[in-house]
């Protein structure tokens, strides 16, 4: 028997796919180009924008004669049995196999973006979270574990993660983001690209590009971005997951910029990604972007005119299922109207990409063959680490932290003893478990209430709710007064419910015209604090609240950003003193609730100043993070003032002590001052960081070895350039603390630089 080229594992993934290529008609191409969603809901509320209006009807036994490109959310769409789903996932890729001309799977991707979002699957701290960390190699551990999961239950892909940089903390998604800053964002999110891929899943990233950028901070709404904000701001994240973590794919933000649709800009899609930084990978649409560019953008009047500018840009495969890239395609490709061309493109990038994940080998199965534990003893392990890592102690002036073991504690709040409380819209029980109430959540998730009477056994704890998240009744206030009167302390634990367009506080649509806290919760702290008693406020949320009105009034303040399933005993392990909170703000925390949006990386004009009324200072700013410890920096080098070329390099040294009586975790921060270029530039922007864990009295050596193109940035001419002229290099505790600056000049012409410039400075710690 003779084995078609295509299915020859000796010859190259480019000769098989051209081989295959070359037997299929057309209608077998553009089939590798659409997925199919299985169950998906065509009434009530979705899990995805315009979903009932955008859900297409069609024939499975039918449709897979042709071949299928993907499987949309074989376990994400319903509450499934892990097992139950791999087998089930089995038999629906040997029904494809079975019934196309060639035997090819179709590949299936699934939501990952703090977890596996499926039905008994560990739920993670959202990328929030990661970024409060400011531990790119835990993400890594982490996203390996998510990766191998996927992988024993028959997954090829996962939709994460997420790279867009906030710019605006009232925006819905500020919860699946990693932060306010490129260099945070391009780090933490190359490391989790590295774990996915490290366990064979493709990695998508999104969403390209633009998206947090939306105007006024509302869903899907134009971009408003300069080119300057887009190439230094928006870009750099997905550079680093494609040059450090070697993403295979990537997805078509929903939004356009300047009025080109990102689904539909070749400039984005080809020139950009694929010309200049030279992606090999497929494109992917976000769920019904295909669609939108006609029924929402309104550029094409068909679906066969949507899907020929979305082919035309760069954009491979249609998801989450067919519409635009089915029949619709295919007469317009017969009638002339479409290159049959743009079809061959698309395929080949696809085939590719399955002949990588050994989807065309003739010795394929589908079958499962590890034993599914999806929330295994280590994954929980993994969570809790990253979530005990993730808290952020914002303040607590006056050692009220941490709680005496015995004490009277009144724990107050609609956050404190409502499990749901720690995650995130993408979790599988806020993301899908809301649509079946009857369904057990299927994981273990402890409250705070119920983790802080576990740390503390010998204290009195009462419970009561307060108020509800963002509801106006205030009937419950008078019962939350008279347990904090009658306490030590009292633990405020308020925040965000997680949801989807509009059903939540905070989560995909879910966007919000000012940082007040939710509902009436402002108004029940404030009647704790009347009491008199001492009050710790702990927050679980999506994003960064405005809380100037509470400065100076608090005991102490915690900030956790939805910490998964072990949130809880991680936050009431900060306030017990069993963990020594080491989190660090990846979004500033604003002052007040209007000013915005705001983040740190502002020009002088975004700063303080006698031109205006408004003070847009954040109350506690980027990076910003206390310990139970304390950190001593000592022995600096770097003070006296130094010259280098533009293309030269300069090292700034110091040495970090424990000077504390117990062991915690301090992360060394470097930034850059530009005090005069050729264009405005932010007045501070992170540069590099180290995360250093010390033991009482011991001491190591941070030594960061700058590199003058890690001041370039884009001049007006639309070039990346390294301009000589003076620099400062501030080691500092946050965006606001600078605790040594080093001085440098640049000196030489000014010098272009490309894509392969360096992104990271190098960090040596002895």
């Amino acid at each position: 028997m003779t084995t078609a080229p295509w299915r020859d594992p000796a010859l190259t993934a480019s000769a098989r796919v051209d081989d295959l290529l070359s037997r299929m008609t057309l209608e077998e191409k553009t089939a590798q180009l659409y997925g199919v969603w299985v169950g998906a809901s065509t009434d009530g509320d979705g899990v995805a924008p315009l979903q009932r209006e955008m859900t297409a009807e069609y024939d499975w036994d039918e449709l897979i004669t042709r071949g299928l490109g993907q499987l949309t959310r074989p376990f994400g769409t319903a509450p499934v049995d892990p097992a139950l789903g791999a087998q089930a996932l089995a038999r629906a890729q040997r029904r494809i196999s079975e019934a196309g001309r060639f035997g090819i799977p179709a590949l299936a991707h699934e939501e990952c973006l703090a977890g596996f979002t499926t039905w008994q699957a560990t739920a993670y701290p959202v990328p929030l979270a990661w970024g409060a960390s400011w531990d790119a190699g835990l993400v890594e551990e982490m996203a390996g574990a998510i990766g191998r999961d996927l992988r024993a239950v028959g997954v090829h892909q996962g939709l994460a993660p997420v790279l867009d940089v906030v710019r605006d903390p009232r925006w819905g998604r500020v919860e699946e983001t990693i932060g306010e800053d490129p260099y945070l964002v391009g780090t933490i999110g190359a490391a989790y690209v590295r774990g996915l891929e490290s366990a064979g899943i493709v990695a998508t990233l999104k969403h390209f590009a633009g998206y947090a950028s939306s105007a006024g901070a509302r869903n899907l709404a134009p971009v408003r971005a300069g080119v300057r904000e887009l190439a230094d701001i928006t870009l750099p994240p997905f550079e680093f997951a494609l040059r450090e973590g070697g993403a295979r794919s990537v997805m078509a933000a929903y939004t356009d910029t300047d009025g080109v649709p990102a689904s539909a800009d070749p400039g984005l899609l080809t020139q950009l990604l694929r010309e200049d930084w030279g992606f090999t990978g497929t494109v992917v649409a976000d769920y019904f972007g295909v669609g939108f560019l006609q029924t929402q953008h309104r550029i094409a009047g068909t679906e066969a005119g949507a899907a020929h500018a979305a082919l035309a840009a760069g954009l491979d495969v249609e998801l989450p299922t067919l519409k635009c890239y089915g029949t619709p395609l295919i007469e317009a490709v017969r009638a002339g109207e479409v290159p049959e061309s743009l079809i061959d493109r698309a395929a080949r990038r696809v085939l590719l990409q399955k002949c990588e994940l050994g989807l065309l080998d003739e010795g394929w199965s589908p079958e499962p063959t590890e034993r599914i534990d999806l929330d295994s003893t280590t994954n929980r392990a993994l969570a809790r680490r990253l979530a005990e890592e993730s808290v952020v102690l914002l303040d607590n002036p006056d050692g009220l932290l941490p709680l005496a073991p015995d004490t009277r504690i009144a724990v107050v709040g609609p956050r404190a003893a409502d499990a749901l409380a720690m995650l995130g819209c993408y979790s599988f029980p806020s993301h899908v478990l809301t649509h079946h109430p009857d369904i057990p959540t299927g994981i273990e998730i402890p409250t705070v209430l119920q983790a802080l009477r576990t740390e503390l056994p010998d204290a009195k704890v009462t419970f009561t709710e307060g108020c509800g998240v963002d509801d106006p009744d205030t009937a419950g206030f008078e019962e939350a007064v008279a347990r904090a009167a009658e306490a030590d302390v009292c633990v405020a634990v308020l925040g965000d419910r997680a949801g989807l367009f509009g059903r939540g506080t905070s989560g995909e649509g879910c966007d919000v015209t000012d940082l007040r806290l939710p509902g009436v919760q402002g108004e029940l702290l404030d009647s704790l604090l009347a009491t008199g008693v001492p009050v710790v406020l702990v927050l679980l949320t999506g994003r960064p609240y405005a809380l100037g009105r509470w400065d100076g009034r608090l005991g102490a303040v915690v900030q956790a950003f939805f910490p998964g399933e072990e949130g809880g005993p991680a936050v009431a392990g900060v306030l017990s003193g069993r963990v020594n909170p080491a989190g660090r703000l990846p979004v500033s925390v604003p002052r007040v609730p209007g000013g915005q949006p705001w983040t740190y990386l502002q020009p002088p004009l975004g700063l303080a100043g006698e031109v205006s009324n408004l003070d847009p200072t954040p109350l506690y700013a980027f990076g910003h993070g206390r310990s139970y410890t304390e950190f001593v920096w000592e022995e600096f080098t770097g003070g006296a003032p130094a010259e280098i070329g533009t293309d030269g390099t300069y090292d700034v040294s110091l040495t970090v002590r424990n000077a504390g009586g117990r062991a915690g975790a301090e992360v060394v921060q470097l930034y850059l001052h530009d005090p005069v270029a050729s264009v405005t530039r932010p007045d501070v922007r992170l540069i590099g960081y180290q995360r250093l864990e010390l033991e009482p009295g011991e001491s190591r050596r941070v030594t960061f070895r700058f590199h003058a193109e890690l001041s370039a940035f884009t001049d007006r001419k639309g070039r990346r350039v390294v301009e000589p002229g003076d620099l400062e290099l501030r080691l500092s505790a946050s965006s606001a603390e600078v605790r040594h600056t080093a001085r440098l000049r640049v000196t030489g012409p000014v010098r272009e630089v490309g894509p392969d410039r360096r992104l990271r400075c190098e960090t040596q710690v002895s």
